[in-house]
């Protein structure tokens, strides 16, 4: 992987989103259908903030310590009220090796990629460990060994 390459070459566009509006009912939804991990928030198309499955589950984690009914509480809390809203942001000509050095600095693991402050994809750093696992060597003799 060429850490120079812009993060449009790994980043994924094909997103799920909500609105702050959602209930959390709809990210235990989302979550419940898709494998991925970090949830963008937007409002007209501008991310506003972020819902991990991790935030998500310690919220609904903590219900259960107060004995508050989950169904309800599910129903009645807006994505808003759990969201990160304190976000690094990239452009999809940011280099690869921009988003490392903001993932080694934070405790991000998802950076939304906005284009005119719209979101256009996310870049997590599953998707750079996925491209460094897909990257072939330029001479494949000199790493592997004939069997």
């Amino acid at each position: 992987m060429n850490v120079f390459a812009p993060v449009s070459t790994i980043m994924v566009t094909d997103l799920v989103t909500v609105n702050p509006e959602a209930t959390l009912r709809e990210v235990k939804r989302i979550f419940e259908t898709h494998s991925f991990h970090h949830l963008p928030v937007v409002n007209f198309r501008k991310i506003v903030g972020i819902v991990s499955r991790t935030d998500y589950d310690r919220f609904v984690g903590g219900l259960h310590r107060v004995g508050m009914m989950e169904d309800e509480v599910l129903d009645n809390t807006r994505v808003e009220e759990i969201m990160t809203t304190g976000l690094g942001k990239l452009e999809p000509d940011d280099r690869i090796n921009v988003a490392l050095e903001i993932f080694s600095k934070n405790w991000f693991h998802a950076l939304p990629v906005v284009r005119n402050d719209e979101l256009v994809g996310i870049v997590t750093t599953h998707d750079i460990i996925r491209a460094l696992l897909n990257e072939k060597p330029k001479e494949p003799h000199l790493v592997y060994e004939d069997l």
